[in-house]
């Protein structure tokens, strides 16, 4: 018997005893303000059918780090997104991180992680401090500031490029790489398909960026490509492994510092607090931050079995979206979940994953969001709105469109 198609996966019916929502997750206004729809979700149990896309939606702590967790049972490699890659062939290469199942992934995973080793991210977390350092001390001089570009956008991509080896890094092209990225996780809406109109001018920007003629010789890409020359891996995966990199390494990053100057924006006391001690409260701070406005708000799994979660049937082939943001803010795992503390144990939070599928880069992610939180509290004395922030819809991703600051 075939299977029924929707929305480029398997057709399935509501499980027993799982809401039925008529609600669709990627409306724009859910997108731009997320929080009702987050509470209305862990409200409704710990799975809801969502009949509008024939899938499954889980948003509470436990049930969402159960599926994130466990790579047996809930697959990433039929992918991330609404398509089930078992069925329906994907719109580019499947990421050889992201997108795959050990052990592909573990023998992959661990020649980034030898480029990844702690001299290296010692290293680059010294220059990442200097960088924050002198934009920090640019911005500080213009005053008023439009946040996302000059400090959200602008770190980033300029210090984890030089940190890859990229030799002629466009900041532009990576962020909106990651915003494509991001974007056709989702179903085939006007968000993806604006985003995916550009593909033909950016992907073959971003591959040319993975030759090994296009790095220096002492980044991490070199790192990579060393692991090809000895065999590990072939000269193609090094390409694809680099490419994995640059699409979850820029706009996630971007969305995490725009998100934390928000917060320390819109809670001046938590800022003044991270002045009493910038050094040790800019990696806490940055975390709560993850927590709070966390960057991927949904991924999806893939049953790859008949399995249950919390006592309810889930048919093999069922698509799962993961709503990260949603148990972030669940009660039962952080008191007080409202509220922006930067002194809180923000530990356990699922902002970059959980398992064998954690963000492979967010050790620079950490040390950039520390690297920058620590400048600022260092050379700034206060952060005021200067304007309305507006937040850009994105299918996967919570960012800041614009975000106009007053620095002093």
């Amino acid at each position: 018997m075939a299977t029924t198609l929707v929305h480029q996966h398997k057709s399935i019916a509501p499980p027993k005893g799982v809401e039925v929502w008529d609600v669709d997750p990627y409306d724009e206004a859910v997108l731009t303000n997320p929080l009702p729809f987050f509470d209305a979700l862990r409200a409704k149990g710990g799975l809801v059918y969502v009949p509008r896309y024939e899938i499954l939606i889980s948003g509470r702590y436990e049930e969402t780090r159960e599926i994130f967790y466990d790579h047996a049972r809930f697959l990433s490699s039929r992918g991330v997104g609404m398509a089930d890659f078992k069925l329906e062939e994907p719109w580019r290469p499947p990421s050889i991180v992201l997108e795959v199942d050990p052990p592909e992934h573990t023998h992959n995973r661990r020649v980034i992680m030898r480029a990844l080793s702690p001299s290296v991210v010692r290293k680059l977390e010294q220059d990442f401090v200097e960088d924050a350092e002198r934009l920090v001390d640019e911005v500080l001089a213009q005053g008023e500031i439009e946040a996302v570009a000059a400090i959200a956008e602008a770190f980033p991509t300029h210090v984890f490029p030089r940190a890859v080896g990229i030799k002629q890094p466009d900041a532009r092209k990576l962020v909106d790489y990651g915003a494509m990225v991001f974007n056709a996780v989702g179903p085939d809406n006007e968000l993806r398909q604006r985003v995916m109109a550009r593909a033909p001018e950016i992907v073959p920007w971003i591959n040319e960026q993975c030759d090994r003629s296009r790095l220096t010789e002492d980044g991490i890409g070199a790192t990579i490509f060393a692991a090809a020359d000895a065999g590990e891996i072939g000269e193609a995966e090094a390409g694809m492994l680099i490419r994995s990199l640059l699409s979850a390494g820029v706009d996630t990053t971007v969305s995490g510092i725009g998100s934390a100057l928000w917060c320390l924006a819109q809670h001046p006391e938590q800022f003044q607090y991270l002045r009493s001690e910038p050094t040790n409260l800019s990696g806490p701070a940055f975390e709560e931050a993850l927590r709070f406005c966390t960057p991927v708000q949904a991924f999806f799994r893939t049953a790859g079995q008949d399995t249950t979660v919390s006592d309810i049937e889930i048919e093999e082939g069922t698509k799962i979206l993961c709503v990260l943001g949603a148990a972030n803010r669940d009660p039962a795992k952080f008191e007080n979940p409202e509220a922006f503390d930067i002194g809180r144990d923000a530990r356990g939070h699922l902002a970059l994953g959980v398992g064998v599928h954690s963000c492979v880069g967010q050790i620079i992610a950490r040390a950039e969001g520390r690297a920058i939180l620590g400048a600022l509290a260092e050379r700034v004395s206060r952060i005021e709105f200067a304007g309305e922030p507006k937040w850009r819809p994105n299918n996967s991703m919570r960012a800041l469109e614009s975000l106009p600051l007053k620095l002093s």
